[in-house]
Formats: C-alpha cells, structure tokens, sequence
C-alpha cells in the first residue's frame, strides 16, 4: 500500500492555490498533488494504518470535484481496495473462529470499501470511455489506454473482492465475466505491469470462475512471478491461496508460504509486510485447513 505522510504540505497548497486560482484549478492541483504523493512508501505496517484513513478521505474528497483525474482515481481505488484488504478484511477473517458477529461486520464493511473503490474506478474510466461498461458486457475490444492500465488494474481488483464478499448475491457474482474483461484488457497493454500484479489477478479470477482452467491459472502466475523477479510476496500468496488451497496440496500450499516470507524478509515494503503478515497467519492455522 502506498501512503502519503504529507497533508499539511497538500493543505497548504491548497490555502495557496485558492488564493489565486478558480476552484476547479485549485481541485486539479490539489489532484495532482495527491496522486504524486501517493507514491511515497511506507514500511511500518502499523504507522500505515494509523495515516491511511486520512489520506484516503482528502483524496476522496479532491477526486470527487476532478473525477476523471486518472492518476487520482488509480490512487483512491487502489487506497481504498489494499486498506479493506489487508486492515478490514484480514480481521474478518481472524475474527472468524472467534466472534462471528465482529467478523460478518468486518467482511460487510470491507464489501463496502471495495465498493467505493470499484464505483470511483469505473466513474473515471467511464468519463474517459463513455460506453465502457457496455462493451464489457460483449465480446468487442476494449479502448483502453496504456495511462489507464494501473486504474483498470485497480478497478478489476476492488470489483473482483467486491464480488467475493457478495456470494448471495447472484446479480454481483454475475458481473465476473465483465471483472476478468477488464483485467485481461489491461494485461493486453501491459503484462509486466507492478511486477505482475494484473497476471496475479488473472491467475486468482482464472482459478475462481465457474469452469476456470488451473491450468491457464498456473500460466498467469508463472508470468506474475517472472514479471516480479522473486520481489512479490503477494504472488506466491495469491497461488498458494488460488491453487494449492482448493487442491488439498498441503505440501504446496506451505511451500509457496514460506517462499513468500523469505521474499518478504530479502523485500522490505508494505505489500510484501502485509503479505508477510497473511502468509505467517496462514501457515499458523495450516491444521484448520487441511
């Protein structure tokens, strides 16, 4: 996840821009700002969590007046998915054997963030494409463009765990086929992109469809951790999770495990600490699984 540490450089910025500029001015710089901060990494897992909320809210907040900024929106899309993935949904999922009623809230609220996420990335990309959930919806090409590649990434992925947390309601579960559209639209374009997250993605929505091949899965996350070049401990955990997990292959799915927190370890960043995080958790309840 990335988090910015700086608001009161934005807010000031703000405050200067207002003084000179028309509103809708102000709003563009204040997007452009925040999208390029939003680059700044975080390790500390605990530190992110306590920032991100804020920053998620002004971004919100700013995309709201410039909703077809793209970098701002692939910024609030992909803020708003990593936040309900690895702070809100993780702790359903811990709270499962504990207090079901905290963790149906917990899921509830991540559906929600993923939600929000996925409704501000389909905005942006349907006021650049007008038409564009149409032709989802069929077999033509998708006009997307190579900036939009990280914003359709995010945008299949909040829609994608939207669409988990949401299995009793068939009118969501119907939309996958217009989710792994979009995603495979984006690999089109970019294939390595953030070191093979959107091939990550392919392989978990390949491996999940009704009538998906574990074959093709397996290809995309071979392809995800060649793009990744042994620095993604997101990918070994989405295989393991993807592909071992539904197998019954205790053996793989621990190995896969404990790749992912040697790569951790050797990595050092917020994704690959909130995936070290999951991959411990995992293998702790390895006999609950298997």
């Amino acid at each position: 996840m990335q988090v910015s540490f700086l608001p009161v450089l934005v807010l000031g910025l703000c405050g200067l821009l207002s003084a000179c500029s028309t509103q809708s001015l102000v709003a563009r710089g204040m997007a452009d700002a925040l999208a390029s901060q939003s680059s700044a990494a975080e390790e500390d897992l605990q530190l992110a969590r306590e920032a991100s909320a804020f920053y998620l809210k002004l971004s919100e907040s700013i995309l709201l007046k410039t909703p077809a900024h793209t970098a701002l929106a692939t910024s609030v899309a992909s803020g708003f998915t990593q936040y309900a993935y690895a702070f809100v949904a993780f702790e359903a999922e811990k709270l499962e054997t504990q207090d079901v009623k905290a963790a149906l809230q917990q899921r509830q609220r991540a559906a929600r963030l993923y939600e929000r996420a996925k409704q501000h990335g389909l905005r942006a990309l349907t006021l650049q494409q007008p038409g564009l959930l149409e032709t989802l919806a069929t077999n033509k090409p998708i006009p997307l463009r190579a900036e939009q590649v990280g914003l359709a990434y995010w945008t299949a992925a909040a829609w994608a765990a939207s669409i988990s947390l949401s299995k009793d309601q068939p009118e969501r579960v119907a939309d996958l086929p217009q989710v792994l559209r979009l995603a495979q639209a984006a690999y089109a374009l970019a294939p390595h992109h953030d070191e093979g997250a959107i091939a990550s993605l392919l392989g978990t929505l390949e491996a999940s469809r009704p009538g998906g091949s574990t074959a093709i899965a397996a290809t995309y996350f071979a392809r995800a951790a060649q793009s990744g070049a042994g620095r993604s401990a997101g990918v070994l955990v989405a295989e393991a999770e993807a592909l071992a997990l539904p197998a019954g292959d205790r053996p793989r799915f621990e190995a896969l495990l404990q790749q992912a927190l040697q790569v951790a370890q050797t990595h050092r960043n917020l994704a690959n600490e909130v995936m070290r995080e999951r991959a411990q958790w995992l293998l702790n309840t390895l006999d609950d699984r298997f």
